[in-house]
């Protein structure tokens, strides 16, 4: 613990914690009925988080009414809400707990692949259980979990802890340290679903509109010769725990364009956002183009970006 967390500027960081750690101690049953009301409190909030899932909905799923995006809103601010209560079971509670939540299922594809020598990469999406899902897989399987630091230095430190309980931690810069590990016949779990605009990206398109994408995945199985599984959680109705679903290695990959490895792990992942789409992270600017020609779909909620810096790409993390 560094001195300069007791700081007056981590105070409410500090509260926070606090709050998240009492949400651990209650009963799975009352973290659902907590999340509930967590979700009506963020629905209700003139958030731009909340404006940006409802254009996503629009976006993706045209085909429903504004009445049922208006009530699939509500049950995924429920999940956001959830996830608070999963965050906090995520870095504080024993993997005893953990496991009587949860059932994995396809965990022979992961070992299977394993078998090869040559390491397995994972691959998901942004979905409001990754936290819980990343701890459930890393209690069955010693797992490398590639991660994003926050800019508040005190949530970073927690993070990386509660990683180091139940992986291995790979900065999301850090793609030395991914092959390295493939190549000592690891598993390596990282979410590439998100925007990404630098080197590397290509216009894929998700639920059928073109997006700024990563096409990493496909270099790096290529440089280390690992086989690439999804992994896949879901969060059960009824107050029943969890499933996370590792699926086969895909066949043929990667494959002589990148931006079809991407199409195919694109198809995989809508058809699991349709099954449970309260269960998607829809409050992410996911449609971002690689030219200022690009259409502006989050208006004011847009983060500015000059002519200049959307059209040039520089050297970023994969994922």
């Amino acid at each position: 613990m560094r001195l300069e967390f007791l700081r007056p500027r981590y105070w409410l960081t500090w509260l926070g914690l606090g709050l998240l750690r009492g949400m651990e101690r209650l009963p799975f049953a009352a973290q659902l009925r907590l999340a509930a009301g967590l979700g009506w409190l963020i629905r209700r909030l003139p958030l731009a988080y909340v404006r940006i899932a409802e254009r996503n909905l629009a976006l993706c799923l045209p085909q429903l009414s504004g009445a049922e995006r208006g009530r699939l809103l509500e049950r995924h601010c429920r999940s956001l809400g959830m996830a608070l209560c999963e965050t906090a079971t995520t870095w504080w509670s024993d993997d005893a707990r953990v496991g009587r939540l949860a059932a994995v299922e396809g965990l022979e594809h992961l070992r299977g692949a394993l078998a090869k020598g040559r390491g397995a990469i994972l691959i998901g999406g942004h979905f409001t259980t990754i936290e819980i899902a990343t701890r459930i897989l890393g209690t069955v399987v010693p797992m490398n979990v590639v991660y994003r630091p926050t800019k508040n230095a005190l949530l970073s430190q927690v993070m990386h802890r509660s990683f180091c309980r139940h992986g291995n931690p790979i900065r999301h810069d850090d793609i030395r340290a991914m092959i390295r590990a493939l190549k000592r016949n690891e598993a390596v779990w990282y979410a590439p679903d998100q925007s990404y605009r630098n080197k590397g990206a290509a216009m894929v398109k998700f639920f059928g509109i073109p997006a700024a994408t990563t096409t990493a995945t496909s270099r790096l199985a290529r440089i280390s010769g690992a086989a690439v599984l999804t992994y896949f959680p879901e969060r059960l109705p009824g107050g029943a725990g969890y499933r996370v679903v590792i699926g086969p290695p895909f066949e043929g990959y990667p494959g002589a364009d990148a931006v079809h490895d991407a199409e195919r792990f694109h198809a995989l992942l809508e058809a699991q956002i349709r099954r449970i789409p309260e269960q998607y992270l829809w409050m992410h600017r996911r449609f971002k183009g690689l030219t200022a020609d690009y259409p502006d779909y989050y208006g004011r909620d847009s983060r500015a970006r000059g002519p200049a810096a959307a059209t040039t790409a520089t050297v970023k993390p994969i994922v």
